[in-house]
């Protein structure tokens, strides 16, 4: 039989659709292997070194966008229909925060101070006892981290990993800036200056290579900052897609115009307050599973203990996944 109108079949979604989602397993289980004890069971090589000078922010100016898609065949429906958005201009990292950034935080008692983490993030620090990232201790006068069986130096330059919302949250309140929208992530991302479209990656509209990003689980922890520069968007936004999940400041919600496909229970019955979206995908992640408005990958408007960190302002639920992207409105200190 043809694959003709049939929503479910046409362009090869279902086919799509599937790939995606035995990804997803495939993330889950590395993530899985993260948690395990025993020996090392799993071995790569180092990620690339830095190859660019990275800026502390970019400044993106007010407009409009296209956010989400309609036109990628393997787009799921929570990163359907695609819509006009404006926003004014805002600054965002041009990197996500790093290790030695993040590291000052705990030095400056920010894990110890309420003030950074509102209500229920001081609740869920206290309760879940956090004291720094997952998987960090101390190592003499400075920390080490776990990956994989293996005990390792911090270092400063990569992106910080598994920290959850609540935490990406007081480090960017403690810093002065807040976590961006997922719409200013995404315009961050996508928009081109040049030709006022929304480009399919970061880089342009090919397809992702070891050049662009720290995909396909090729490394095993994520890239420094600057490793690179053929990734970047047109703004100078660099590592938006791969090495590590990102949080935003959203919950996760349709777009408008949302209609729930194949059945409501792939993301609307996700939908509310007790989600925030993340962005980005991790060093973890395929690039099959990379739909055209820039990783909302598969369900990945998500969150979570993984492979999280954050920009700052500069979609999964409340829990430890990648770095952290900051931000703040353009002019604000």
């Amino acid at each position: 039989m043809p694959f003709t109108d049939r929503p479910l079949v046409a362009d090869g979604f279902a086919f799509g659709m599937i790939v995606q989602h035995e990804q997803q397993h495939d993330e889950t289980m590395l993530a899985t292997h993260q948690l395990r004890v025993g020996p090392p069971a799993l071995h790569a090589p180092d990620p690339p070194e830095p190859r660019a000078r990275v800026a502390d922010e970019v400044l993106i100016p007010a407009g409009e966008f296209t956010m989400g898609t309609s036109t990628d065949p393997w787009a799921l429906d929570n990163e359907r229909p695609a819509h006009r958005v404006r926003l004014p201009a805002y600054v965002i990292d041009a990197a996500p925060v790093t290790n030695g950034r993040y590291r000052e935080f705990i030095a400056d008692g920010g894990y110890d101070d309420p003030r950074w983490w509102g209500e229920a993030g001081w609740a869920h620090r206290t309760e879940a006892g956090l004291t720094a990232p997952m998987h960090w201790r101390r190592d003499g006068d400075g920390w080490a981290y776990q990956r994989f069986g293996r005990w390792s130096p911090v270092r400063d330059d990569e992106p910080v990993v598994h920290v959850c919302w609540y935490e990406a949250q007081a480090y960017a309140a403690w810093a002065g800036k807040r976590l961006p929208t997922e719409a200013e992530w995404e315009k961050a991302a996508r928009w081109d200056p040049a030709t006022g479209r929304s480009r399919r990656y970061p880089w342009g509209d090919e397809e992702p290579t070891a050049e662009h990003a720290n995909l396909g689980q090729r490394h095993l922890w994520p890239a420094p900052v600057g490793a690179y520069p053929a990734g970047a968007s047109p703004l100078g936004v660099h590592q938006l897609v791969g090495d590590v999940w990102e949080w935003t400041a959203s919950t996760f919600r349709g777009h408008p115009g949302f209609a729930a496909f194949p059945y409501r229970e792939y993301s609307e019955v996700f939908f509310g307050d007790d989600y925030r979206v993340l962005r980005g995908g991790s060093f973890g992640h395929r690039p099959v599973r990379l739909p055209g408005d820039v990783p909302q990958l598969g369900t990945t408007r998500s969150g979570g203990r993984s492979f999280s960190g954050f920009p700052l302002r500069p979609r999964r639920p409340a829990g430890r996944v990648g770095p952290v992207r900051a931000g703040h409105a353009a002019g604000a200190a």
